[in-house]
């Protein structure tokens, strides 16, 4: 793709220097308060102490066996993309690694020091092959430790499961052994809890971990990972370029060209709106009769005016959504002649 040609050109805001690797004894401010009362909002909590340094990067760390197996098919790290690119923040890195504890502490020590904003999902169920909670806080030399109001709400917003029916909150049992596990938490005794446990939903018991102040830790199950990034929104939005959250703008263009037959052009414009903090990409699209090329950036007003230049420069036309001129039944040969 013609995208690739343009990991030359600047990224569209300049991340923070990289942090060296702190210890357990010395993290960075969390991203934002976390609540130990349920009266408590993740926006309260922010307005209260969220931390100094902006958010220019991100990474997700998508931890599962089931995924690298091909039993379950990803989506949170795609919605997590479409989340950073609505707030403006660039995110650098992906990747999905298995329930291995050796590989939980590499990848998120690595991230904690290269990111400014690290999201986790996956592995904090209750059984033994959950092991994020853990892993995390070996790798910050943390002790894990029962969240006494996280395991109050369990109790309170919990329901029985129907194969449990003689199940007790009070009596000792592997089941509430097990129910236990998804409430002890990475905790640093130097810092509050304020800092580390973030609840964002009133209707829900399940906490956010933040561990060496940029590690959010999140449920692998897509409703949840989804709600409860959403729910970490009112913290993040005081520490980006655009407190408002505008984010980035995306203008797409339709065209009947091929790739190679504007590859010049695209590259002379990639230069040329390179000191606007402008990306120019091309897509290319198999069997269609069009391809698509894109200008992606904050200044919108300069975005608007290079319209009638490209769609006159590709021979195409503005688009809303990718393939929304496509022809029905059309000539399946001119749609591989565009793409190439």
């Amino acid at each position: 793709m013609f995208g690739r040609l343009n990991q030359l050109v600047r990224h569209l805001s300049r991340p923070l220097p990289n942090y060296v690797h702190l210890s357990a004894a010395n993290p960075r401010v969390g991203l934002v308060n976390g609540v130990t009362s349920s009266t408590t909002s993740p926006a309260m909590a922010a307005e209260g102490g969220h931390g100094k340094g902006l958010i220019h990067t991100a990474a997700c760390l998508i931890i599962g066996d089931e995924v690298l197996g091909g039993k379950t098919v990803d989506t949170n790290s795609a919605y997590f993309a479409k989340f950073c690119f609505s707030l403006g923040i660039n995110l650098k890195r992906i990747e999905v690694i298995a329930d291995d504890e050796d590989e939980i502490v590499e990848a998120t020590r690595r991230m904690s020091t290269n990111y400014d904003l690290v999201v986790t999902s996956g592995g904090i169920g209750p059984t033994h092959d959950d092991i994020t909670y853990q892993s995390i806080a070996k790798a910050f030399n943390l002790s894990l430790k029962l969240h006494e109001d996280a395991f109050a709400r369990m109790k309170r917003l919990s329901k029985p499961h129907p194969s449990q029916p003689n199940f007790d909150w009070e009596t000792p049992s592997a089941a509430l052994a097990a129910k236990k596990r998804m409430v002890e938490l990475p905790i640093n005794d130097s810092k509050s809890l304020e800092e580390q446990v973030v609840f964002v939903d009133e209707k829900l018991w399940v906490p956010i971990s933040v561990v060496n102040g940029n590690i959010h830790i999140l449920p692998g199950v897509p409703s949840l990972f989804q709600s409860m990034l959403d729910g970490l929104k009112p913290g993040i939005l005081p520490r980006l370029t655009d407190p408002e959250g505008k984010g980035v703008e995306r203008i797409l263009f339709s065209t009947p060209m091929a790739e190679s037959a504007i590859a010049e052009y695209l590259t002379e414009l990639a230069a040329k709106v390179e000191p606007k903090s402008v990306k120019v990409g091309s897509y290319p699209r198999w069997g269609k009769q069009s391809n698509t090329v894109t200008l992606v950036g904050r200044d919108r007003e300069y975005m608007e005016g290079l319209v009638p230049e490209v769609e006159k420069a590709v021979q195409g036309k503005r688009v809303s959504v990718e393939g929304e001129d496509d022809v029905e039944d059309g000539d399946p040969e001119a749609g591989r002649l565009a793409s190439g």
